[in-house]
């Protein structure tokens, strides 16, 4: 079968499976996985699951890319915050919907790997970062969405006060790093105010804070 065949197929299983927002689709139909993935990898970019990357961490399940970015309800005029670039593939979604993707990476080696792959593939809104994820971005605050792509055990209040007041949304995993309690909690803000809902469960790397000394 070929890739694009395998892309179709993974996109109208990722409709079947809830992800009916169209730009959404859209958008994981544009983005080339096979470019994300570990060359030992390639031939499983278009399946629907998760795989390890470098620094022990993964590029997450495509249905899960899908459901967090649709979740977001972004749209084509927003700034959006990303932390934990990975392989970089949820933050080239995300470049396809937004006005400007800022991502902030802890392994300075994962990041030089995804600059390197949107420089390839012309994706000029995508800043990025190496620095802690807890404390998100503050110089290009605020956001008006925030997306965060490892498992926090708390909504970081740090990220809470980066994000918009006027309608502000965060998706971000929550729970314990072992991976078997997690849920993806949505975070609405307005005003000073915030409101939470818990969206699907999910298993996560732990979201770490701080930054490696030695390049990791």
């Amino acid at each position: 079968m070929s890739v694009e065949s395998r892309k179709i197929r993974l996109v109208m299983d990722l409709r079947n499976a809830g992800v009916t927002d169209t730009k959404v689709l859209a958008a994981i139909e544009r983005v080339p996985r096979e470019q994300f993935v570990e060359e030992a990898f390639l031939d499983q970019a278009y399946a629907n699951q998760a795989l390890p990357i470098n620094c022990g961490q993964t590029i997450s399940q495509p249905l899960v890319v899908g459901l967090m970015t649709q979740a977001l309800e972004i749209s084509d005029r927003q700034k959006v915050l990303e932390v934990g670039t990975g392989s970089g593939y949820q933050a080239a979604i995300l470049s396809k919907l937004a006005r400007r993707v800022y991502t902030v990476e802890r392994h300075r080696d994962l990041l030089v790997e995804a600059e390197r792959r949107f420089t390839a593939l012309g994706l000029h809104n995508i800043t990025t970062m190496v620095g802690d994820g807890y404390k998100g971005w503050p110089a290009q605050a605020p956001f008006e969405r925030i997306l965060v792509t490892a498992a926090a055990r708390i909504v970081p209040p740090d990220l809470v006060a980066q994000l918009s007041d006027e309608g502000g949304i965060m998706v971000i995993p929550v729970g314990d790093g072992s991976g078997q309690s997690q849920e993806v909690i949505r975070v609405r803000k307005d005003g000073k105010r915030f409101e939470s809902e818990r969206l699907f469960p999910v298993r996560f790397v732990p979201l770490v804070q701080g930054v490696p000394d030695a390049r990791a």
